[in-house]
């Protein structure tokens, strides 16, 4: 039973939000991620590949092209989906969008910042190229963006949720270092005027103030009545 000095602490205030906020973002943006890092190396195996003579060899150009946006992606993601941190949320979210948006505009910029070249889609048929464009680069960082957006819309705006998230984490702490929740501080009873007066004995202070009379007050009170009344003829 908690003492009457305890006092309520709540934890993250208005930053705190419910961890499934941003969770089904943040698992699609870790899978996109892990996509965008690893097919590089693993589509030549299955004739899915730019430059598949390269094979499976690691380049400067496909690790500032698609390896670091993918990792980064990875990294927003697993803050949006272990984080119960609005601010921290809101950081995954921003670093999944700047990702999406380097797979978009990377090979625009590769030759300008000297990163090197990614090559050119091999496939025999313009569907299969502009399919292999789309799930390397352009579409994949164009999903990315979208759910990033999408997650940082949904972090940013404090909902009942929220607001739940906060009750629950809120914590009762005892002086003796003991944790008591919230739930389970049981008020101390304070006695009411009512049952202070009624245990208090019942007092009639005009009777008590008169002075008692003996038995010969009684004897001459009644002579004195015998003597004034008129004997009636």
């Amino acid at each position: 039973m908690a003492h009457a000095d305890t006092e309520t602490t709540p934890r993250g205030g208005r930053l705190t939000i419910a961890r499934s906020r941003g969770a089904f973002s943040g698992i699609v943006l870790i899978a996109l991620g892990i996509w965008g890092a690893v097919i590089a190396f693993a589509g030549p195996s299955f004739d899915f590949a730019y430059n598949p003579d390269q094979g499976s060899a690691w380049s400067a150009a496909r690790g500032w092209l698609e390896v670091l946006p993918g990792a980064v992606t990875v990294i927003g993601g697993l803050l949006l989906v272990r984080s119960t941190n609005r601010a921290t949320a809101m950081l995954g979210a921003w670093l999944a969008i700047v990702a999406g948006a380097w797979f978009v505009v990377g090979r625009v910029v590769a030759t300008t910042l000297t990163i090197g070249e990614i090559g050119a889609p091999v496939a025999p048929t313009e569907a299969k190229a502009a399919w292999l464009e789309l799930t390397y680069f352009y579409g994949l960082g164009a999903l990315i963006i979208f759910l990033g957006a999408t997650a940082l819309g949904r972090v940013s705006v404090r909902s009942v949720r929220d607001v739940a998230a906060i009750e629950r984490s809120a914590v009762v702490h005892h002086p003796r270092d003991e944790v008591v929740r919230e739930s389970d501080v049981v008020e101390p009873a304070v006695a009411t005027d009512t049952t202070a007066t009624a245990r208090e004995p019942i007092v009639d202070r005009d009777i008590d103030d008169r002075p008692r009379r003996t038995w010969r007050d009684r004897f001459r009170t009644r002579r004195h009545d015998s003597v004034a009344t008129p004997v009636a003829r």
